[in-house]
């Protein structure tokens, strides 16, 4: 028998976890690279302890809101390319369920996070302890279990010694690039302090290798023979071809063979601006150029994507129902959607290996034509954008491209919700690969401010910009506070136009009147609100809080904020006011939404028969 230690499971999860690494292509690294979290009465003489006791091993970051810090790891380890990691802790009760938002949002995007929240006891003396929710039917249920839908491996330690084959699966999904998303360990009050006696070399350092996929050779020879017989191809590229580095191999590929390529919010960054077939992103949110090529193509290359309803335009953005798909993709789900032919495996293996299959076969595309037209009728419409100038105020598409100009290359972007996401996707030239942080699975509010702060703990040099409307920085901007308490300089650049715009655009869209979507005040004895915009002053919160601030109201006042910030060495906010409504839109998109199908007014009736239209035509799944 080999050497053991006695530590208590708390003890004994931080020592495990600091002594985990990732293998890829030869560059080994440490995997966790701390821990972020707030304790409680149900965390802080546990896993709290066992942090204090190492703290000069293990980074502990302090959070303000549990969903904002456990968005910030999963914004750290979108960055680092899913290679690298923060854990979040959390106490029991509500501290645990304010978890549960971020853990959809990583599961979903396929990010690694792991989660600790802090369960009740296990030996259930003192019952029911504080914060704990009794179920009459099933005592072994707690608010943890909310976290099973949102987790990619789930598991509760009752016993300290349970803690080992946990730990052994938890890093086995964390550093799968098919399985990965939430890991969540339920950790009990009083299992965080039991004392086991555990083996000396489960704390040894332990390696994981990130393994390329490689690609079924009848499955790409199957995809070569059916993209052989086509003219008009089109790629679409994601966030797969992001996490596989597989960048430069599609672009090789679009190149050799002349095929146009898109890319959506997830890869948008990886394939460079200058490239003579790219035509911007694709899908509901796409460019005019990528819209038009994607519905002409007679078949779809889809490289690292799991073609939702975004990037495929609820099923909308092809020419008709037969076109056929070849999708490769690393998760054998998102490689068969849309009754693909699948080729499973890494982003990078699977399209340098289509190329040869193609080479071999001689296959070239006659697309160059139609391409070159596409992107001067898109470059037409943004020389356009960039025009407008609207007297009563700011547009926020004129603004995004302003600051498109003035940014360098190595400032990141960080976004998610509303409409400067649309506008991203559409307008935003990307310098740099890498630069480009959208969080778009769930498309979460609230990530924008936490996810500034995961990335700039991933990119401690670059300066980093939280692209966020004011609903949601209402919604959630505790890590401004946090930035600032661990001198990491972030930058908010907050759009303001009193409400949630993007989506009174969608109401009004489907002819329902403007109705809980503005920032306004309620008049006595009203309905709804048509009092006077609600004078919110963002620069006074984030002076509160000890950042920096600036206010803008036009453009030559965006160019100085800018640079003023760029020499700050604390967070700043600089709030731009923007006229509403002025987002792009359109571009021959299509998306299904939940319109209702009978109203007492016509307009709602004609665009739920507009959309039943459309609808009608498309394929089922």
């Amino acid at each position: 028998m080999g050497q053991k230690v006695k530590l208590t499971m708390a003890q004994a999860l931080v020592q495990f976890l600091k002594n985990q690494y990732l293998s890829c292509e030869g560059e080994e690294t440490p995997f966790v690279h701390g821990f972020m979290g707030i304790f409680g009465h149900g965390n802080v003489v546990g896993l709290g302890q066992a942090l204090e006791q190492y703290k000069d091993q293990v980074t502990f970051i302090q959070g303000k809101n549990e969903q904002d810090i456990a968005h910030a790891c999963m914004a750290y380890a979108k960055q680092k390319r899913r290679r690298a990691i923060y854990a979040c802790t959390a106490s029991i009760g509500p501290g645990s369920l304010n978890l549960v938002t971020a853990a959809g949002t990583a599961t979903v995007n396929k990010i690694p996070l792991l989660l600790l929240p802090s369960d009740t006891f296990a030996d259930r003396q003192p019952d029911p302890v504080l914060q704990q929710v009794e179920v009459e039917s099933d005592y072994t249920v707690s608010v943890n279990d909310a976290f099973k839908p949102v987790s990619k491996y789930w598991d509760r330690i009752t016993r300290p010694e349970q803690l080992m084959t946990a730990c052994l699966n938890a890093m086995r999904v964390l550093t799968d690039p098919e399985r990965t998303g939430t890991v969540t360990l339920c950790l009990p009050q009083d299992v965080q302090g039991e004392v086991y006696d555990y083996p000396e070399d489960f704390f040894a350092k332990r390696t994981w290798y990130l393994d390329r996929m490689p690609p079924s050779m009848d499955a790409v020879q199957r995809a070569a023979t059916l993209i052989a017989g086509k003219k008009k191809p089109f790629i679409i590229s994601g966030g797969g071809v992001r996490y596989s580095d597989a960048g430069e191999a599609v672009a090789a590929f679009s190149r050799k063979f002349s095929i146009p390529v898109g890319e959506t919010q997830a890869g948008k960054g990886e394939i460079t601006a200058d490239h003579p077939y790219y035509t911007g992103c694709a899908g509901i949110c796409g460019t005019l150029s990528a819209n038009r090529l994607m519905k002409e193509a007679d078949v779809i290359i889809a490289v690292g994507t799991k073609l939702n309803d975004f990037v495929t335009h609820s099923k909308g953005g092809f020419q008709n129902n037969q076109v056929p798909l070849v999708s490769i993709n690393v998760s054998k789900m998102d490689a068969m959607k849309m009754g693909s032919l699948s080729v499973t495996a890494d982003a990078r293996k699977g399209i340098e290996a289509l190329s040869e299959a193609l080479e071999h076969a001689g296959y070239q595309t006659d697309f160059k034509d139609e391409t070159n037209k596409a992107q001067e009728a898109w470059n037409t419409e943004l020389e356009r954008l960039m025009q407008i100038d609207p007297a009563e105020g700011l547009s926020q598409t004129r603004v995004l491209m302003e600051l498109n100009q003035l940014f360098l290359p190595s400032d990141i972007v960080v976004s998610a919700s509303g409409s400067l996401p649309s506008d991203l996707e559409r307008i935003w030239t990307v310098k740099k690969p890498g630069t480009y942080h959208l969080e778009y699975g769930f498309s979460c509010m609230g990530y924008e401010t936490a996810g500034a702060f995961g990335v700039k703990l991933a990119e401690p040099e670059a300066e980093v910009y939280a692209f966020v409307g004011d609903g949601a920085f209402l919604m959630a901007h505790s890590n401004l506070v946090t930035s600032l308490q661990e001198r990491k300089k972030i930058n908010v650049l907050l759009f303001n136009n009193s409400g949630h715009h993007c989506i009174r655009q969608l109401q009004n869209g489907k002819g329902i009147d403007t109705y809980g979507t503005e920032f306004r005040f309620r008049e006595p004895g009203e309905h709804g609100w048509s009092g006077e915009s609600l004078p919110i002053d963002f620069t006074k919160v984030a002076e509160g809080y000890g950042a920096k601030s600036y206010r803008v109201t036009n453009l030559s006042q965006l160019k100085e904020a800018l640079e003023q910030s760029r020499r700050d060495h604390i967070s700043t906010l600089i709030q731009i006011d923007v006229l509403p409504g002025t987002m792009t839109e359109g571009y021959e998109n299509f998306w299904r939404v939940g319109t209702a199908g009978s109203s007492h007014k016509d307009a709602v009736n004609e665009a739920h028969e507009e959309m039943m239209s459309t609808v009608n035509t498309l394929r089922k799944y």
